[in-house]
């Protein structure tokens, strides 16, 4: 009798891992493998070394210079307490091009690399930029249909622009939920092929109608880069950014089978090398006397947009309505890089922050937070 019922489960269990592979879901073994068999329950930042990559070389690392005061304040008991209660791994200002403070906790130092998250949507946008600039790509207002025909099918797909995809007003239908294994995201992250998880999408309404943050919106703009640049969209960051701004470490983009960069997330980097990026924007795109990234399109990317309510522009999030103006880089549990241009600092900050409250109108309370005591304590 025993035998038959443990004959009987194991049918079961071979009959209930063929349908969730027909019916699409097979990535989610591998979810599992990443995740919960490593003694984790979601992505983490740490989980760059269980995904394929590509590299993002460096050239001649250059330092960033300490400033004279360098680490001599020490945090004040409302940033620390804050800083630990969200699982912060680093905590970085830098102030006129000089770093001022840099702190780490739980194991972490100046060469852990570290998951940008969705901090890679405005990378993605920044070499959306430079193919611009380059005329590889002709318009921001190109259709996406012209690099891939198959949009041109689609309902709506036909008049989808880059511009669009940069802005998150795609239209596309995709359920931005980070914690539903069954939804796009969790595909995208942890499935076999980017194409599969982001073409296969509908879309719900007209591109240009109204703003929407999607991890799909995104992925689709990097396949386009890609064509256009005709290179892998890590050696491009390479030789246009990476390089130029003098990283002090490789750094590597999670990919697919294939080899497509997850251009909505997933650049594992170190924290002052995300520093450098903030930085880049702060100078209007120059290092040193050399403009890598055109002053035009930065201000494009920090304009926020009326679909937005004032809140987004391209790849970056934006608030004006504090009384210290300023915009960042945003990734998932809490990875930020922080431009304040009034007090020419730059705010980075990195952890695991898996409850980050989001409740100004989309934008993290933290950022408002660490914008405003920081700026009181580095006047």
């Amino acid at each position: 009798m025993g035998l038959i019922i443990l004959q009987g489960f194991l049918i079961l269990l071979i009959v209930s891992v063929i349908l969730i592979y027909i019916l699409g879901y097979g990535y989610l073994f591998n979810g599992i493998s990443k995740t919960y068999l490593k003694g984790k329950l979601s992505a983490n930042i740490d989980d760059g070394k269980f995904f394929t990559s590509n590299l993002i070389s460096t050239g001649s690392p250059k330092l960033w210079e300490e400033a004279a005061e360098y680490n001599k304040t020490d945090l004040p008991k409302n940033i620390v307490d804050d800083l630990i209660h969200s699982n912060t791994a680093s905590f970085l200002v830098i102030k006129n091009g000089k770093l001022v403070h840099e702190q780490y906790w739980n194991g972490y130092n100046q060469l852990s690399k570290t998951n940008s998250f969705s901090m890679a949507k405005a990378v993605t946008v920044m070499l959306l930029g430079k193919a611009l600039e380059e005329g590889k790509i002709k318009n921001i207002d190109e259709k996406f249909s012209e690099y891939f025909d198959e949009f041109k099918q689609k309902e709506f797909g036909k008049d989808l622009t880059l511009r669009n995809l940069a802005q998150m007003e795609s239209g596309l239908n995709w359920n931005e939920d980070y914690k539903n294994p069954f939804l796009p995201n969790a595909k995208a992250y942890y499935g076999r092929s980017l194409k599969t998880a982001t073409f296969s999408r509908k879309f719900k309404h007209n591109p240009g109608e109204q703003f929407e943050y999607q991890s799909g919106s995104t992925q689709l703009l990097g396949f386009a880069v890609k064509r256009a640049v005709g290179q892998s969209l890590a050696s491009y960051l390479s030789e246009k950014f990476w390089i130029p701004l003098g990283m002090e470490q490789n750094a590597e983009w999670s990919t697919d089978e294939s080899g497509m960069e997850k251009t909505y997330c997933c650049i594992h980097s170190n924290s002052r090398d995300f520093a450098k990026l903030g930085q880049l924007f702060l100078d209007n795109g120059k290092v040193g006397d050399q403009q890598i990234l055109n002053l035009d399109f930065i201000n494009q990317m920090r304009t926020p947009t009326e679909k937005s309510k004032e809140i987004y522009g391209m790849g970056f999030w934006i608030n004006n309505d504090n009384p210290i103006k300023h915009y960042y880089f945003l990734g998932l549990q809490g990875q930020y890089i922080i431009m304040i241009p009034e007090h020419n600092m730059v705010i980075v900050r990195t952890g695991s922050y898996n409850n980050l409250p989001k409740t100004d109108r989309g934008r993290p309370d933290q950022v408002k937070f660490l914008v405003n005591e920081t700026v009181k304590l580095f006047q």
